[in-house]
């Protein structure tokens, strides 16, 4: 069955990098679009990023752009998140996630759009 699983989080000081990893199995995940999202306690799940199914668009929340960058590797079956400048306010559980319709800026901020989900890493930035 079709499987996503992240890596790569932890816990980093203020202005710190990280970079997420998101391996798909189960399935061919290269026709997909794939996003990044995260959940603060005590907060809704946001969308974080998300690629296109051959890496030719790109999308950004206001808030990561310019310090995340996302991108797939369709042979590996892998999805990346490069994080620098990491802020406080990036402490979250990351979460990967795949769809089939993924394709616009406005579909692929809905979590609805999206058809698997990993269990997510999870992120620490401390100040």
């Amino acid at each position: 069955q079709a499987q996503l699983v992240e890596s790569g989080g932890g816990l980093v000081q203020a202005g710190g990098s990280l970079r997420l990893s998101c391996a798909a199995s189960g399935r061919t995940f290269s026709s997909a679009g794939m996003g990044w999202f995260r959940q603060a306690p005590g907060k809704e799940r946001e969308f974080v990023a998300a690629i296109t199914w051959s890496g030719g668009s790109t999308y950004y929340a206001d808030s990561v752009k310019g310090r995340f960058t996302i991108s797939r590797d369709n042979d590996k079956n892998t999805v990346y998140l490069k994080m620098n400048s990491l802020e406080p306010e990036d402490t979250a559980l990351y979460y990967c996630a795949a769809g089939y319709g993924i394709g616009t800026m406005t579909r692929s901020r809905n979590p609805n759009e999206y058809d698997y989900w990993g269990l997510g890493t999870q992120v620490t930035v401390s100040s």
